[in-house]
């Protein structure tokens, strides 16, 4: 846990580096506070906001921030003391790149468009809604309020005029980009081009390796505690229980929005937490496997391998919908759009010799179509980072 606390330490003060100039200020939406859109501890919804130029100036990006769940009291109110439960302890600033990036050489399609990320302060990919605060514990769930806050700000802001638009986001966000995905789409004009964009957020409903699925029962506890069912898509909550919804692949078999998602087949947070979570390796026989895949026995690949597996089958709906589009590498990282090196340089993977903007782009914009799935085994690809990528 030192060490882990060390190498974060080390990582937020390269992050105050890189930022420096530069860097996009934050915005309080304190009036949203009123409507009771909130952070877990009751502090106001905030963003970064970059606005358009040039042919830009009525295209719009909205990119919401990742950072896992908090799926009980106790772990909610360990996070209302962080920057991912308070808008009080965020950084004031943050340096845009990747995806949301300003500058044309690394980012072509959308550099001059108004790019948004929206903070992540709620815990619940911007899904619950309870209105009752418990006076002992002072939690706020609100994450659905305040991504429909947010989202009607910026139509104030001009975002009801625009004319290409996408909703995307990173681990957790991009959850919640495929989530609020058909909503987004019916809050923006009906002239505009609306897609979405999941940067590694296709979390599989899979089996972990006792042959359960462990990652069922979190997110359960997730919708439970923050009250997420009603917010989650009806088109699937309809027919499933509303913990299913929670996962891609079963709200992508009604997406009506045309969705691209950006992942790895051998995502690092999903073989630490859905295949080789903590609490069901009671001999702990994963637990330098799953932080260093070189530290692995050869069954432990086999499994890891066959992981692989269960991600194509997840994908099966984005596979069959001919408007999807896919990224499918195979690194192990996880979040791979956030950095100008990874999203188009050569710091970042290509499949079928394309990099992930240019893939995006041309889906985007219907210069071409893009579904492809990288070679099968893991370190395939040499063009994969040498050290995974993380939220």
């Amino acid at each position: 846990m030192a060490r882990l606390k060390q190498l974060w330490s080390s990582f937020l003060v390269l992050a105050v580096v890189v930022i420096g100039a530069g860097a996009v200020p934050i915005t309080y939406l304190e009036s949203a506070v009123a409507k009771g859109a909130v952070c877990l501890d009751g502090s106001a919804p905030a963003y970064h906001f970059d606005k358009g130029s040039g042919s830009g100036v009525n295209n719009w990006i909205v990119h919401m921030e990742g950072g896992g769940w908090c799926t009980d009291i106790a772990t909610c109110v360990q996070r209302k003391s962080t920057m991912k439960g308070s808008s009080k302890l965020m950084n004031k600033d943050f340096g845009f790149s990747g995806i949301l990036g300003g500058k044309q050489s690394t980012n072509p399609d959308f550099y001059n468009w108004n790019r948004i990320k929206v903070r992540y302060c709620d815990g619940s990919s911007f899904t619950g809604d309870i209105e009752a605060v418990d006076p002992t514990n002072k939690l706020f769930f609100r994450g659905a309020r305040v991504w429909r806050a947010v989202i009607d700000d910026l139509m104030a802001k001009g975002m009801s005029n625009a004319q290409n638009a996408i909703l995307s986001g990173c681990s957790a966000g991009a959850l919640a980009a495929i989530l609020h995905c058909d909503q987004f789409k019916s809050i923006l004009p009906k002239t505009a081009k609306v897609k979405c964009v999941s940067d590694a957020g296709y979390f599989i409903h899979g089996k972990d390796i006792t042959g359960g699925s462990y990652i069922q029962s979190y997110y359960a506890k997730v919708v439970a505690t923050h009250g997420s069912a009603k917010s989650l898509p009806a088109s699937c909550t309809s027919s499933m229980k509303p913990e299913l919804c929670f996962f891609p692949q079963y709200v992508a078999q009604t997406l009506q929005t045309p969705l691209f998602v950006i992942n790895a087949a051998f995502d690092s947070w999903q073989i630490k937490n859905v295949l080789a979570p903590t609490s069901v390796d009671k001999s702990k026989a994963w637990k330098t496997c799953k932080l260093d895949l070189k530290k692995c026995t050869a069954a432990q690949l086999q499994t890891v391998q066959g992981y692989r597996d269960q991600v194509l089958a997840a994908l099966a709906p984005v596979r069959s919908d001919t408007t999807s589009g896919l990224f499918l590498d195979s690194c192990h990282a996880h979040c791979q759009g956030g950095s100008a090196a990874t999203w188009s340089g050569d710091g970042g993977p290509t499949v079928a010799n394309t990099k992930m903007a240019k893939a995006v782009g041309d889906w985007f914009f219907e210069r071409s179509t893009f579904q492809n799935i990288d070679c099968s085994s893991l370190n395939c690809n040499p063009t994969c980072p040498a050290v995974s990528t993380e939220d």
